[in-house]
């Protein structure tokens, strides 16, 4: 069951070589959703959390599965607080905002701290429900960067490529979309890259596994 929070948005703006890629092309049954409900992001709009002005999520939160809490965090970007994510679940998840991204730049950066099944980090895109979203992901543990889709709650690999992920340590990890091509950066290179139609606009957010202990800043949205 999804929880609501609630605190302000503040606007700012922003703005690598492909070393695998591996994609489908998958419309799906006519019956199964492929945007979503709600407002959808104007073209140049920017919308920046740095989860400093409050402890409590941002208005529009909705947490899918996990422990998200905001908390001063040593080091972090832009002091002092982060978003933390604390708990074991199978894929913890929240959506930031009711505002629907098609084509879209999305950052966030992020620090694996811990883990002993998986040290994940991922940026949650075109999420039409709790069970049907794509999400590219960083992972510590695999040395990893890889996008998936989530169909009715199962999740497929859509593409994946090795790269180095250090534990404890800020990285900057970006999806630029735009139609079906979406292409994944780690600390501004250019990682992954794949193309997939299904799922056309949605909610964006932030996304872990499994025992991962990780804390997120300076999320940043520009709609394109």
């Amino acid at each position: 069951m999804l929880t609501r929070a609630r605190t302000a948005l503040t606007l700012l703006a922003t703005v690598g070589v492909v070393t695998a890629g591996t994609g489908c092309s998958d419309t799906g049954p006519a019956s199964e959703p492929t945007t979503a409900a709600g407002p959808t992001a104007t073209v140049g709009q920017v919308t920046t959390i740095g989860f400093d002005d409050n402890t409590t999520l941002p208005e529009g939160t909705d947490i899918a599965t996990g422990t998200w809490q905001i908390q001063a965090q040593d080091g972090t970007p832009t002091p002092p607080n982060a978003l933390c994510q604390t708990a074991t679940a199978e894929y913890p998840a929240l959506t930031l905002g009711p505002a629907n991204y098609t084509d879209a730049t999305i950052s966030v950066r992020f620090l694996p701290i811990s883990g002993t099944e998986d040290q994940a980090a991922g940026i949650i895109f075109r999420s039409v429900d709790p069970g049907n979203y794509y999400v590219l992901r960083a992972n510590a543990l695999e040395g990893n960067v890889n996008f998936y889709q989530y169909t009715n709650g199962t999740r497929s690999i859509l593409a994946e490529a090795n790269t180095p992920v250090p534990t404890g340590q800020w990285q900057e990890l970006r999806v630029e979309i735009t139609g079906d091509t979406m292409t994944g950066y780690l600390d501004g290179t250019q990682i992954v890259h794949t193309r997939h139609d299904r799922l056309r606009s949605g909610r964006i957010g932030l996304w872990t596994k499994a025992d991962s202990h990780t804390c997120f800043d300076d999320f940043t949205a520009t709609a394109r």
